[in-house]
């Protein structure tokens, strides 16, 4: 049993049937320049800051380097000069802090700004995808890249640029103060250049390496927790709490080490630079204070020096380290953009007609359709089917028999690989979408509710239908007793997926939702096939309502269900085997029969238990 719950997470790995779009690096700087340009002046605004910013914080020592050389080593008691002194030195404290906490806000408007425009692009692009991508990538893979890879664009912009205008600029105003300060021991001072570069290069694949592992091992920790609890009533039913939870100290334990290693990698690799920063002091003070000694340099000059000697190592440090978050966002990047570089399988002609609903009468027409999926698998064949405006047309067959796949077709989440399918006339793929969904009302098994009030959900947030349009719709299904006795009646709010409600009382809703969005073809595909045989009464009898008027296809198990078709479709391996009404296809004792007699069979025995 361990072995089969490993099995069916083993199929829950999202990213392995992830399609991707030809690979394509691209740079973060270059990725994201055209919004950089979008927002320049405020990014012109955070660069001037940062130039005040920093020459306010690096005068300050120099301050004190006047002090000293020409005025208390001189032996002066102009208390007035040092006074000056103090006050400049508080106000270049004063402008340090405030351009400081501009450019930050600055940069934050800037990169918030920008994520925010990438997430709604990234979203908007996901719904317009077509349903192919969606049978491939499971949610939770779509999930990371609208909130994690953003976040890491997010980081970029609030650790990488800040650190490459902050702390580059810094590095370059150290370096010239230095030269004016005293050309020698500058140069002195660059011998440790090729020390830290080369301390730099050789940490930084190690910590690259290290990062990844650690974040590897995070995403399989967080995956198997979401695999279990999506199936924790597997798992209990089973009872595998025991041989998951030895699982998850495994992972848990993995990514701990993982952590552990990354933390000791970065320990050391700061430590490293603070024992060169001390040994660069200790260089500099034994050198200049050679000078001193010998009158040949300022003590003012040694002072300003050190200072500026510590500060040096400080950026570099930070540069340094912002290499995994400039990795982390250049694989974000990539990630996002190879979406964008997907385009739907299902668009839009370049000369969509445009399609009045109230002109629809609903006739539809399958001509010689038939339709594979990508892998290869022929699933409709050389089907043949005319539908009357406001014909009811039951279907039934066993499970792969290809009837949710003609549901699919008609809705145009998929297109035929031959044949057309026509509505009115018209084929569907000459319509735009958004006119043919229009046109088109579906209820699925499974109702989709969403998380807001029971208004919202069955006017799908659309404040153009108003409250009186809603509750008519819900007296005539007969779902306006039932959400009377909600705690807030038709304001009583849904959590998500409607728990809480029964399935029965989420279908009852989501055929209000039909009624208020009046499409001329309702597809209902297993609409019943969960509830209960007084829950089903009451959405039959809805149904009976709802379809009046509207060209109708109900696909069902319980044969119960369509009996009262004007017309049923026996469906098997991708064809009509049989069609007519219930008491035709009895009659002519084919596979409908057996289908009839298996429900009965079914019927006998629950009511025997």
């Amino acid at each position: 049993m361990a072995q089969a719950i490993n099995n069916w997470q083993m199929d829950q790995k999202a990213d392995l049937n992830e399609p991707k779009a030809k690979p394509k690096y691209i740079s973060t700087f270059r990725a994201l320049s055209g919004y950089i340009r979008e927002h320049r002046l405020t990014f012109i605004g955070f660069i001037a800051c940062t130039l005040v910013a920093i020459s306010a914080e690096l005068l300050q020592p120099y301050l004190v380097k006047i002090a000293i050389d020409d005025n208390l080593m001189t032996g002066k008691n102009d208390y007035r000069s040092l006074l000056l002194i103090c006050g400049v030195y508080l106000c270049l404290s004063l402008l340090s802090f405030v351009f400081s906490y501009l450019q930050n806000n600055l940069l934050q408007k800037a990169g918030q700004s920008i994520v925010a425009s990438i997430r709604k692009r990234l979203f908007e692009h996901i719904t317009k995808l077509s349903m192919s991508y969606f049978d491939r990538v499971p949610s939770g893979s779509l999930i990371t890249h609208v909130s994690s890879d953003t976040e890491a664009i997010n980081q970029f912009f609030n650790q990488v640029v800040l650190s490459i205008f902050r702390d580059g600029l810094t590095l370059l105003f150290i370096l010239v103060l230095m030269f004016q300060l005293d050309v020698q021991l500058t140069l002195y001072s660059l011998i440790l250049l090729p020390i830290i570069a080369g301390i730099a290069i050789a940490f930084r694949s190690y910590m690259r390496a290290t990062y990844q592992m650690a974040r590897t091992r995070l995403s399989r920790l967080v995956a198997f927790v979401a695999e279990n609890l999506a199936g924790m009533n597997l798992i209990q039913v089973f009872h595998q709490q025991e041989v998951q939870k030895e699982q998850f100290r495994e992972k848990n334990d993995s990514y701990f080490q993982a952590n552990i290693r990354e933390i000791r990698t970065n320990v050391l690799f700061n430590r490293s630079f603070e024992v060169l920063n001390n040994i660069a002091i200790a260089f500099i003070t034994w050198l200049g204070g050679m000078a001193v000694l010998d009158k040949s340099l300022e003590f003012g000059v040694l002072y300003a020096f050190i200072t500026y000697i510590r500060l040096f190592f400080q950026p570099i440090n930070t540069i340094t380290q912002q290499w995994n978050t400039l990795q982390s966002a250049t694989v974000a990047i990539n990630r996002i953009w190879n979406i964008f570089a997907i385009q739907p399988d299902i668009q839009d002609h370049a000369a969509a007609k445009k399609l009045n609903k109230d002109e629809i009468e609903g006739r539809l027409d399958f001509n010689n359709i038939t339709f594979g999926y990508p892998e290869g698998t022929t699933v409709i064949k050389e089907l043949d089917l005319h539908v009357r405006p406001g014909e009811m047309i039951g279907i039934v067959g066993t499970t792969g028999a290809g009837k949710s796949s003609l549901i699919s077709l008609l809705c145009r989440f998929y297109d035929v690989t031959d044949g057309s399918i026509l509505i009115d006339g018209h084929d569907i793929r000459e319509l735009a979408q958004h006119d043919l969904h229009r046109v088109i009302g579906l209820v699925q098994q499974e109702p989709y509710l969403y998380s807001g009030t029971v208004l919202d959900n069955v006017r799908l947030f659309d404040e153009r239908i108003s409250r009186e349009d809603v509750i008519r719709a819900c007296e005539f299904i007969g779902a306006d007793a039932i959400i009377l006795r909600m705690k807030d009646g038709y304001d009583t709010k849904l959590s998500e997926r409607g728990s809480g409600l029964s399935a029965g009382e989420r279908q009852l809703i989501s055929f209000a939702r039909i009624l208020v969005f009046a499409p001329k073809i309702l597809i209902l595909d297993e609409a019943t096939a969960n509830l209960d045989s007084h829950t089903e009464q009451l959405v039959q009898e809805a149904l009976e309502r709802v379809s009046v008027g509207r060209t109708t296809l109900v696909i069902a198990h319980r044969l119960s269900t369509i009996m009262g078709a004007d017309r049923i479709l026996v469906m098997r391996s991708g064809r009509i085997v049989e069609q007519g009404t219930h008491e035709k296809l009895l009659k002519l004792g084919g596979y409908y029969e057996e289908l009839y007699k298996h429900s009965q069979g079914q019927y006998q025995a629950i009511e025997a238990r």
